[in-house]
């Protein structure tokens, strides 16, 4: 079980790194959060930065709600910067209403997961894998992964994972990263179908490493915060 957290809001906001120039309001803000508890359900570390690294990845995802990337309803080709940067197809769906003989249109949908993993590298904005992913499982060197959750507040995003050491050795987390997979739901010849694309959206790290020793408990966050 783990137990309520000792730590208030006001405290959080005293931990977290101003990221931003005065009188600036970027459009996007984001911060990684992990929580650390013992195997008897206490925390002992918890961690707060601002999230620093977004990919191209993520800029493209944005551009759909704030700029509005989607094609008119007498065009059936995605707009360059999906087809570009994402590697969408330009025309997704080939199948032609009996009718009209106009092509069906196609619809875009994402999901969220966190990763994370031991290694460290550079970043890029086309860094598309972390440099060396934890797998799932028990194992030594493994982590668990729990369900993820996603809950949505206004113009925020949290996505969340619980992650547990079931190994007999100590494990280390230098990086995080926010990933997202796409699916491209568009009509068939009989039915609705879809493609799945898979991106790595932030990559961060942390320094010292959150340290999980045998039967700890972390709850990994990653939150965008969109304004503008």
């Amino acid at each position: 079980m783990i137990a309520s957290d000792i730590i208030k809001e006001e405290d959080i906001a005293k931990l977290i790194i101003p990221d931003d120039l005065p009188n600036e309001q970027p459009t996007l803000t984001a911060y990684v959060e992990a929580k650390v508890y013992d195997k008897e359900g206490q925390l002992i570390q918890y961690r707060r930065q601002p999230m620093r690294s977004p990919t191209q990845w993520l800029l493209a995802l944005m551009s759909i709600p704030l700029i509005g990337t989607y094609s008119s309803s007498s065009s059936s080709n995605a707009t360059n910067i999906l087809v570009n940067v994402l590697g969408l197809p330009s025309q997704q769906s080939t199948y032609t209403d009996p009718t009209s003989g106009v092509y069906l249109s196609a619809n875009i949908e994402w999901n969220f997961s966190i990763q994370v993993g031991s290694g460290t590298q550079a970043f890029s904005p086309t860094l598309n894998s972390l440099a060396a992913p934890i797998a799932n499982g028990s194992g030594a060197g493994q982590l668990s992964y729990g369900s993820v959750t996603v809950t949505y507040s206004g113009t925020n995003i949290k996505t969340n994972v619980t992650v547990i050491n079931y190994s007999t050795t100590t494990i280390n987390v230098t990086e995080i990263g926010l990933v997202a997979t796409v699916y491209i739901q568009y009509a068939g010849t009989t039915t609705y179908t879809y493609n799945t694309y898979t991106y790595l959206l932030t990559y961060d790290t942390f320094s010292p490493p959150i340290t999980l020793l045998p039967g700890a408990v972390v709850i990994f966050s990653v939150v965008l915060s969109f304004t503008g």
